[in-house]
């Protein structure tokens, strides 16, 4: 039985691109249209790995997906990163000026808020996702009505492009997770990278104390994203990535700071795709 992969959107979303080339275009994958019921198939055991985006170049960190790997205590099993190319398209025959309002997924429209400022007349409305939209206004023929989604979307469901990469920065790309249930069996693979999670009592010093314990331990901190405890107020959980080249030296750091911190928790251990 091949594995089954989850994503987040349908056939000829950012998220099917990256599990094509991630697992091979033949990948089999089941369609979420939230990133909870993404998360719910690996718990229900209905899928075996997914595939979520964390952050974006331009508009950062998709925070409420830190909280769902460490409520479902899913594990880290790799990371990609694509670039990501918006493109404005509708059914054919419609120009820009025909347009009157634009549906996509709320990051899509984030990354690409300079251009639609030239339209002052097309009103952006968020939406679950960028090919779903693509997929309705095909099945619907809608008119007047656009999508921002790739260029796979607009070839899947025989949209026209009305306008190509109108994202703000042409350096945009997107880093995702490969998460799953399980923790990944050792397969050769040079494992240099960690994501982990730790609370820190309320106290002066306490985080420099943690970033000195990475520092002596020659780890690379590069990305830290703190979060509240809603339970707790003015207590925050911290998510860091961290980079390695000494795997035994990681593994001791991890016991120091097991000691420092409260809950530290170790999402996984992976192989750095930077």
């Amino acid at each position: 039985m091949n594995k089954v992969v989850a994503i987040q959107g349908i056939q000829g979303s950012f998220h099917h691109l990256v599990a094509q080339e991630f697992y091979g275009k033949e990948v089999q994958v089941k369609e979420c249209m939230s990133f909870q019921e993404l998360a719910q198939s690996l718990v229900n055991d209905e899928t075996e790995e997914a595939v979520m985006a964390i952050e974006n170049s331009i508009a950062g960190s998709i925070l409420p997906n830190y909280a769902l790997i460490d409520e479902n205590n899913l594990k880290v099993v790799g990371e990609h990163y694509i670039p990501i190319a918006m493109n404005m398209m509708a059914l054919k025959g419609q120009k820009i000026e025909d347009i009157k309002k634009v549906y996509s997924h709320p990051m899509a429209l984030l990354q690409c808020k300079e251009f639609f400022k030239q339209y002052p007349h097309i009103k952006l409305i968020e939406d679950t996702d960028t090919a779903e939209v693509a997929r309705r206004i095909a099945a619907k023929e809608s008119k007047h009505v656009a999508a921002v989604a790739s260029t796979a979307a607009a070839s899947i469901f025989g949209l026209d492009i009305l306008a190509s990469d109108i994202h703000t920065k042409k350096s945009n790309s997107t880093r995702f997770l490969i998460i799953s249930k399980k923790e990944k069996e050792p397969n050769g693979e040079k494992i240099d990278k960690a994501s982990l999670k730790f609370e820190l009592e309320s106290r002066t010093g306490s985080l420099v104390s943690v970033l000195n314990i990475m520092r002596d331990f020659d780890l690379n901190m590069t990305k830290i994203q703190s979060m509240p405890i809603i339970e707790t107020p003015w207590k925050y959980s911290f998510f860091i990535d961290i980079t390695f080249d000494d795997f035994q030296r990681f593994s001791k750091a991890m016991e120091v700071l097991g000691i420092m911190t409260e809950q530290l928790r170790i999402f996984g251990t992976y192989k750095n795709k930077v």
